[in-house]
């Protein structure tokens, strides 16, 4: 393909918005050649921002347009696995923000069409191109740390997202661990085969009325033996901590918070520094721009996404896994999982 990627977006919301600049301002091999909400005015506002030239009234009249490649989904979740369909059955590639479903049967229903229609398909894990965690993946991969025998992954929120949004979200363990449980598969390149949760409501009461919890740890054990732990909680006083430890045969590798500035200030009172930047907007901004560009690189050179359907599958299993384990008291093997949803292995490109 040698002119520029078409692309068109669908959802103008926060991380529709990011995307759409991303694009306009960052990725010249690409261009955003349409966008449509169900809010117009939002598609407007995103239109008028980025220099998009049209603002479609519908996903069909995207769908019908054979002069657009590819489709950026960046829609409710609900409304995920069936655009990832329709883009398929339309023959267009699509980058699908997390995850592509709540229901492992309707995210396996959009693998299979995806296989068929011979589309690619990238879900947006975009922990997995942030430079810090990269290095840790490398110094896996090449063995400088040796064999890998403990993981520990810390994610915690600054603070909790409205009940509204809980409610609506499938829990904590399929909308916030969700993203450590891709992270957890990637740095350490092999599959969880179970998991232990202990979980519990420490922040906010209504969190555990809507039916969730808000503060969790929960164990990996994974094929190759090295076992992790993933640290979990929806609000952190002190800002956004996002922070990783692998220990291996012959050393470990440990990735601290990101902060606004690395000054430190030392008086005969304290050694201080400010705090972590705030949220992900701030903390993984690299990182959303990388994986556009892997998956506009990934179409236009016919290579493989980096993210595929099956790594956006794995992390719902866990996710499920997980709350089956603190709902039971008991550690869940993913293939029961699996196994109950008569789900398949599909895997996309």
């Amino acid at each position: 393909m040698s002119r520029k990627l078409n692309l068109a977006l669908i959802g103008a919301g926060r991380i529709g918005k990011l995307h759409a600049e991303t694009i306009a301002f960052r990725i010249p091999e690409a261009t955003m050649a349409a966008i449509t909400d169900i809010r117009t005015d939002l598609a407007e506002a995103v239109a008028r921002r980025c220099a998009i030239p049209r603002v479609a009234a519908s996903v069909d009249e995207i769908f019908r347009d054979p002069g657009i490649d590819a489709v950026l989904i960046c829609s409710p979740t609900n409304t995920h696995a069936q655009l990832v369909i329709e883009a398929a059955q339309a023959g267009k590639h699509a980058f699908c923000e997390k995850p592509i479903d709540h229901s492992i049967e309707k995210v396996d229903r959009a693998l299979r069409e995806v296989e068929k229609a011979g589309v690619k398909l990238q879900v947006g894990y975009n922990r997995r191109f942030d430079p810090n965690f990269a290095r840790v993946r490398k110094a896996i991969a090449s063995a400088e740390i040796g064999t890998p025998h403990l993981l520990h992954i810390i994610s915690r929120d600054p603070a909790p997202p409205p009940i509204s949004y809980i409610k609506d979200s499938g829990g904590m363990f399929l909308d916030m661990t969700t993203h450590d449980f891709d992270m957890a598969r990637f740095l350490i390149g092999d599959e969880v085969t179970h998991v232990y949760t202990a979980a519990g409501i420490r922040v906010d009461p209504q969190i555990g009325a809507a039916g969730d919890v808000d503060t969790a740890v929960v164990v990996l054990h994974f094929a190759n033996g090295a076992i992790g732990t993933i640290d979990n909680c929806r609000m952190a006083p002190y800002g956004y901590d996002q922070r990783v430890e692998v220990l291996g045969s012959k050393g470990s590798i440990t990735t601290e918070n990101c902060y606004p500035n690395y000054a430190v200030i030392s008086t005969a009172d304290s050694v201080r520094r400010d705090l972590p930047l705030n949220f992900f907007l701030d903390r993984y901004t690299q990182s959303f721009e990388s994986e556009l560009r892997a998956f506009v690189e990934a179409v236009i050179k016919d290579t493989p996404t980096p993210v595929t359907g099956a790594d956006g599958r794995a992390p719902v299993v866990m996710g499920l896994a997980a709350r089956k384990s603190y709902d039971e008291h008991r550690p869940v093997r993913l293939e029961e999982i699996s196994a109950a949803k008569g789900a398949d292995t599909t895997r996309s490109s």
